[in-house]
């Protein structure tokens, strides 16, 4: 009888406990991040490596959901299906002007800098086209038409006398087809990113016409965005994600082999294929601390606006909440 009540009792409490674990669990607030690829590495670090920030899973979590572009992401985060996520500064500036989309950058992913990867638009090597003029009455691709790159692109046109509507043929090219697209003629040019424009480097046969540095320096790719309404009832939640997000890109940086395992389980690329460019000085260029440059967006955002990609102008620090920036320590 002894015996009977002693197991009575264990069951007990272990009831007990489960139970406790439970509420506790209920406790910890849950965020909502969408994410993409690529070139987000201290997030994927945050992803695949969660024993290495304290607060993951204990304080917080992360329920994360991927998406096929930032422009997916945009619809999400107006629907209020995801907290945060990775944006670029056209679906944000686009969202805000139509009044589709409210929200404040908290993070920097990628972007430009003097001497690092900028986008280019590349040519076969025996091309007859030596200059951006020499486009004129050409096919050329871009990655998306009306998307983040096509204000700088239309300056280059400009610059050099062209019509960007009406002195060329402009098609939808994804940068993973791209290369295909070149070499094999459905193109006279076409824009390169990474890691398709080292690949197609490595390769030869093609060069290097013009970049978007070269019309517009400091380019701001990728950003992480949070829906100000989130912002405004979920502060302690949002400071603890962009500590993270800032702990996460200084990890990204110090360690660059274990970078790249890291990157190559998210993207399934084989790490000699990242060791050709990832974190190297042909990669973008990525703020250690994580912080928004605020001053780049702002240009990007006049650009648009110049390149009627956006219907009214933006202030850039319309975006920022300094209570929830990177960087948090």
């Amino acid at each position: 009888m002894n015996r009977s009540r002693h197991l009575v009792r264990l069951a007990a409490l272990a009831g007990a406990a489960l139970a406790s674990t439970a509420v506790r669990a209920q406790d910890v607030p849950t965020i909502r991040v969408g994410w993409t690829i690529p070139a987000e590495e201290g997030k994927y670090t945050m992803m695949r490596r969660p024993a290495e920030f304290p607060d993951i899973g204990k304080k917080y979590r992360i329920e994360y959901s991927q998406f096929q572009g930032t422009s997916a992401i945009s619809q999400a985060l107006a629907a209020g299906a995801v907290d945060c996520g990775t944006q670029g500064i056209l679906p944000i500036a686009q969202g805000t002007a139509a009044g589709t989309l409210s929200v404040d950058i908290v993070a920097q992913h990628v972007g430009e800098k003097p001497g690092s990867f900028s986008v280019y638009w590349a040519v076969k090597e025996d091309s007859p086209i030596k200059s951006v003029a020499d486009l004129k009455g050409k096919t050329v691709g871009i990655s998306i038409i009306n998307g983040g790159t096509q204000g700088p692109f239309n300056l280059m046109l400009k610059r050099a006398g062209l019509d960007p509507e009406k002195d060329i043929k402009l098609v939808e090219v994804t940068f993973p087809l791209a290369e295909d697209a070149l070499r094999q003629g459905r193109v006279d040019a076409v824009n390169m990113n990474q890691p398709f424009a080292a690949r197609a480097e490595a390769k030869g046969g093609v060069r290097k016409l013009f970049s978007l540095s070269e019309a517009l320096p400091n380019i701001v790719h990728i950003v992480e965005a949070c829906r100000t309404d989130f912002l405004a009832k979920n502060q302690d939640l949002a400071r603890m994600y962009v500590r993270d997000l800032t702990l996460g890109m200084k990890k990204a940086l110090a360690d660059r082999e274990q970078t790249m395992k890291v990157v190559s389980e998210v993207m399934r690329v084989p790490v000699p294929v990242l060791e050709t460019y990832l974190l190297k000085d042909n990669d973008f260029a990525r703020r250690p601390d994580a912080s928004p440059d605020f001053p780049a967006i702002q240009a990007m955002l006049d650009t648009y606006y110049d390149e009627k990609l956006v219907s009214k102008p933006l202030k850039a620090d319309d975006f920022k909440d300094a209570k929830v920036v990177a960087p948090i320590e």
